[in-house]
């Protein structure tokens, strides 16, 4: 199995330096298919990135519009990474394709991700993904405060793009932040001297530096915790430069724990970050280097998971993710399945039903077999990891038809795609 490596995101979008950024992706994945095939194979990557669509494999609305109209698909991976086969022949069969990612992606607990140990927030306050916004537009449920930024389109989904040299938004919340609380956005950031900071309170227009304690994302000088515009806390990485990666932030009153992607990056026990309603990105990005970030999800941390159980009788978690449309448990998944599995070995009389829940979009009984398939994932998971007595767990899906929260709103949608555990007698 190959998945060509490539500058995947500043080159496929429409940026301002176009023209150079299409002759590089091309000659990427030119050097990516000569590795594994002849001239031959070369030609077939070149024709379709010409002339077909590129879609992520488990894209599906994406992959159906470039079908009806016609074109030929270039399937890649989530980091926009086109996916060939052994001689270097794309790939066209999302199936096959998916089957490749998965045999590429570790299992949770494994490789890099045996030692991650972010847990989300499990009370949603706020997300956005640009999808109910217009390519174009600033989004409408940010708040601007100063600078360029606009939506843009990329294999199918959308991200912002910052372009001024301090360009600066903020997300309204509607209360302070508490005292434990998560961010998690996705950024790529071509090297830029500033990089992102992240302040998780007002930082007002006409300010020039925010110097209290706040986190900082950039591949220049490090990412990580900074104070009076220095490192306290940094690591450098330097793979946003080519790709989108998701940036976590964990607060836990005074204790303060960042990531990208599966690295933890900074961990101070002692700091205070100052806790208002707005969360405020300022971007030191240029024209001619443009951050972009995609989806943004804020929320509040909850109580320890067996004491939620025991009091309430079920406990829901936003900790166990899965592919898009898919029961593949993604290998952010750790630390909540590492605190599951830890509960029923301290608990040996414990049982427990694993249920999966979704949102109400998409089809009602695709939703809920996906449901079924994916809490039938985890028990197999917490068997086969764990060596958890299968007599004591049990599995259902109930789809859309137990909502918590209003999927009217992006965060009630959010709320209601979850995994519960429910005591069993």
């Amino acid at each position: 199995m190959r998945i060509a490596s490539r500058t995947a995101l500043i080159l496929s979008l429409l940026a301002p330096v176009a023209g150079a950024a299409q002759a590089q992706f091309f000659k990427s994945l030119t050097d990516a298919a000569k590795k594994a095939a002849e001239e031959e194979t070369t030609s077939q990557v070149d024709r379709l990135v010409r002339d077909g669509v590129a879609c992520a494999f488990n894209d599906f609305e994406c992959i159906r519009g470039a079908e009806e109209s016609g074109k030929e698909v270039l399937l890649t991976d989530e980091s926009g990474n086109p996916i060939v086969d052994e001689d270097g022949n794309p790939v066209q069969d999302p199936e096959v394709a998916a089957e490749m990612v998965a045999e590429d992606t570790p299992r949770p607990g494994e490789g890099a991700w045996a030692n991650y140990d972010f847990i989300p927030g499990d009370s949603v306050l706020f997300y956005e993904d640009y999808a109910e916004d217009e390519i174009g537009d600033f989004p409408l449920r940010l708040e601007w405060v100063r600078g360029n930024m606009e939506i843009v389109e990329w294999q199918g989904r959308r991200l912002l793009r910052a372009t001024g040299s301090d360009s600066r938004l903020a997300v309204v919340l509607p209360d302070s932040l508490p005292e434990r609380f998560t961010i998690e956005f996705e950024i790529s950031d071509p090297a830029t001297e500033q990089g992102t900071s992240v302040i998780t309170t007002d930082f007002p227009r006409s300010a020039r530096r925010y110097d209290p304690p706040h986190v900082n994302i950039g591949s220049w000088r490090g990412s990580g915790i900074w104070e009076a515009g220095d490192p306290l806390s940094t690591l450098e990485d330097e793979r946003m430069t080519e790709q989108l990666v998701t940036a976590r932030i964990m607060a836990d009153g005074g204790h303060v724990k960042v990531y990208l992607d599966e690295t933890r990056i900074a961990n101070v026990p002692r700091i205070e970050l100052e806790r208002g309603d707005r969360v405020t990105f300022a971007f030191g990005s240029r024209a001619d280097s443009p951050i972009y970030l995609g989806s943004i999800r804020i929320a509040a941390g909850g109580r320890d998971l067996y004491d939620d159980l025991v009091s309430e009788g079920r406990v829901a978690t936003q900790g166990i993710l899965f592919d898009v449309g898919s029961d593949r448990i993604r290998p952010e998944s750790t630390p909540t399945l590492e605190e599951i599995g830890s509960m029923l070995e301290q608990h040996g009389n414990l049982r427990i039903a694993i249920e999966g829940h979704t949102d109400s979009q998409g089809d009602e009984s695709q939703n809920l077999d996906l449901s079924r398939r994916r809490a039938e994932a985890v028990r197999r998971f917490l068997v086969e990891a764990y060596g958890v007595d299968g007599g004591r767990l049990e599995a259902a899906g109930f789809g859309e038809t137990k909502p918590v929260a209003d999927n009217g709103t992006p965060e009630g949608r959010q709320q209601n795609r979850r995994v519960e555990l429910v005591m069993v007698e």
